[in-house]
């Protein structure tokens, strides 16, 4: 039987679609550097008086790539925005004058955020020991979904500390993928991380362990905060700890994933469970947290820093603390 020259049309048509959203496909979901350099330390010579008579203070901030109240929104950003919320967030750290900063949501090399360094800009505030983690690293990111005109494009992100002391032993721990997501979700899904860095406070170490936990899948939430707490255990019973950063899970829920980091033996929280941190403009979830172990650490003060604004979706939270 002859196949139909309509037919053969529209086969030859399917076929050659077929093979470019597979390219594009392929394409889009690749690297742009090697897996090597997902790891960096990086070190500056700005100005920087880090003596605060032993008291020492740290930040975790979700930063939502600058993007302020759109982050995850399909709407088209405009420059303007981002070196606004930069402006506001570097000055907001100057004020605090914080000795080590964790990050999330950092850009690095982004179209959506207009191809600034994030993290060296920040730096600029003082902050000449910096731990980049990458966990984001595709050509396009075809997100959000519709309208295409708010894809992000070509990104490179991730997790920084940045630190005024010098960090030691930096490690990068990719944190278990959701098993049921679709194979073209995790084509383009970020690796959620665990940042260790090893900080050197006057001849005391201190260990800093930086979250970004996952924020859709439940049960992978639940892995993610059992592996970070065998982390925490591993370092508690030797050295001052800090454990800080988004783990996406409010401790006022009924289950919450984070009761197993409050559970933890010799663990307290900076701040009081009454405190939210997202979204910013009107928080109603508590999401980012600091703990710190209390037989080597001593609370000062703490608190949600409101002056922040809505540079980030999310709120930071601030520790000023004694080592025992």
């Amino acid at each position: 039987m002859r196949i139909k020259p309509v037919v053969k049309i529209l086969l030859a048509s399917l076929a050659f679609l077929l093979v470019a959203v597979s390219g594009f496909f392929f394409w889009a979901s690749s690297a742009n550097y090697p897996e090597e350099s997902y790891r960096q330390y990086l070190e500056y010579d700005y100005p920087s008086n880090p003596d605060h008579d032993s008291v020492y203070t740290v930040v975790t901030y979700n930063i939502g790539y600058l993007s302020g109240m759109t982050n995850n929104r399909p709407v088209v950003r405009r420059k303007q925005l981002y070196d606004a919320n930069l402006r506001k967030v570097y000055h907001e750290f100057k004020q605090v004058k914080a000795d080590i900063i964790c990050l999330q949501e950092i850009d690095y090399h982004a179209n959506r955020s207009f191809y600034v360094n994030q993290q060296a800009e920040l730096a600029k505030a003082g902050y000449n020991y910096v731990f980049q983690a990458v966990n984001w690293d595709v050509r396009y990111l075809p997100y959000p979904y519709w309208p295409v005109s708010a894809h992000y494009g070509e990104v490179l992100s991730g997790q920084s500390i940045l630190s005024k002391y010098p960090l030691q032993e930096n490690e990068r721990h990719v944190l278990a993928r959701v098993a049921s997501a679709p194979f073209y979700r995790q084509a383009f899904y970020l690796d959620r991380l665990a940042q260790v860095s090893q900080v050197d406070i006057n001849g005391q170490t201190v260990i800093i362990i930086n979250v970004h936990l996952e924020a859709f899948d439940k049960t992978t939430r639940a892995t993610h905060t059992r592996y970070v707490a065998e982390l925490y255990k591993k370092f508690s019973p030797t050295y001052p700890v800090l454990l800080a950063g988004d783990f996406n899970s409010d401790v006022g829920d009924g289950n919450a994933t984070i009761k197993t980091i409050f559970a933890l033996p010799g663990i307290k929280s900076a701040v009081a469970a009454g405190y939210k941190t997202y979204p910013a403009n009107q928080p109603a979830k508590r999401l980012d947290y600091i703990f710190y172990n209390e037989p080597y650490i001593e609370a000062i003060e703490a608190g949600i820093l409101s002056s922040f604004g809505e540079a980030s979706d999310h709120l930071p939270v601030m520790l000023t603390f004694r080592l025992k």
